[in-house]
């Protein structure tokens, strides 16, 4: 495709964002990330390496096609690889190059930078940030890949939808159960510190999944426990009184509200029905 014919295809494709952005009423600015990270999905879908990596986070509640989901302006994902920095970055920028010529995206091969990302002792992971181009709309992109952490009962192939009508990713995701399981241990292991807003959002809307497994639930909390080597507890600081009503807290979760463009309601209306559920487990 020459270059006068690819601008041509990137302005059209530009103009259709917009038209989606002002029909939905939803932020241009995010229309077009959720756009780009599609589009990385599916290239990456495309590629030699779509078996190395499973699709979790904030996106994999869109793929779900969960009402009320939080948004989100970057992609995680489970690495089923080497987690050197230098191995993750030379993957992301070759699935980046792969060319779609109809969706009008360029990533800049020369932009890619990668950085360890490392929580605390015990988990670590890969962070690649990159740039790109749809008709001279910038792009900045970002992915966090984890690595060493099991999937139960297995990972589940899904079709992400998409914002256009462009071809679908078709990738590995978690399973509810596992994300519920992760959430949870990262809540009982942070005790006060815990700052994660988005985990206790994201519990109480996997919580009203009406096919969630309990028998796989329970199954998935041990496994993911045991893996990261947390004991289980029975009453977690998490999920106490004490951090719903803690000023510091709700002034935590006012501002993810704010960030999420979410209603406001207050923490205790959320934690208290995960509160009944792991009383009844």
């Amino acid at each position: 495709m020459t270059g006068s014919r690819i601008k041509n295809v990137s302005a059209s494709v530009r103009q259709r964002p917009l038209n989606y952005a002002r029909t939905s009423k939803r932020p241009f600015a995010e229309v077009l990330q959720y756009f780009a990270m599609e589009r990385f999905l599916y290239r990456l879908s495309v590629s030699p390496h779509s078996e190395r990596f499973v699709l979790k986070g904030a996106l994999l509640l869109t793929a779900w096609r969960a009402s009320d989901s939080r948004p989100t302006m970057d992609i995680d994902l489970l690495g089923k690889m080497s987690n050197e920095v230098e191995a993750v970055l030379q993957l992301m920028r070759e699935v980046a190059q792969i060319e779609i010529p109809h969706d009008g995206i360029a990533f800049d091969p020369d932009s890619f930078r990668g950085e360890a990302i490392r929580e605390d002792a015990d988990y670590s992971g890969v962070r690649v940030t990159f740039k790109g181009d749809l008709a001279g709309a910038k792009l900045h992109m970002q992915i966090d890949t984890g690595f060493g952490d099991v999937i139960t009962p297995a990972p589940e192939e899904l079709s992400y939808p998409t914002i256009l009508a462009f071809p679908a990713p078709v990738l590995w995701g978690y399973s509810r159960e596992t994300v519920i399981a992760e959430k949870l241990q990262a809540l009982v292991q942070l005790r006060m510190l815990n700052s994660r807003m988005k985990d206790y959002y994201d519990l109480w809307l996997l919580s009203r999944h009406p096919e969630l497994d309990v028998t796989t639930l329970r199954y998935a909390i041990q496994r993911t426990f045991r893996n990261r080597n947390t004991a289980i507890e029975a009453a977690p600081v998490g999920l106490s009184t004490e951090f719903c009503e803690d000023p510091g807290k709700q002034a935590q979760w006012r501002a993810f509200l704010r960030r999420s463009n979410l209603t406001e309601s207050s923490k205790e209306s959320l934690i208290k029905p995960l509160i009944l559920g792991a009383a009844r487990q």
